[in-house]
């Protein structure tokens, strides 16, 4: 029973991790638009890391 409930927590805390970082990758991707828009090299570099890092994380959780 206690091995349920563990699994459970397990799984709710993966989904709410998935929730943020899909959050997240849609600031990113907006925040990239924009940067795309002003030609701000140094702001897309810095975006796409991030998104990097986020997809990277993503695919740990099995969530992409």
């Amino acid at each position: 029973m206690k091995q349920l409930i563990n699994s459970t927590r397990k799984k709710t805390g993966e989904m709410q991790r998935t929730a943020v970082l899909r959050m997240e990758m849609d600031y990113e991707l907006a925040t990239l638009f924009e940067a795309m828009n002003k030609s701000d090299k140094d702001k897309m570099k810095e975006c796409k890391q991030k998104l990097e890092r986020i997809r990277q994380e993503l695919l740990r959780l099995k969530a992409l």
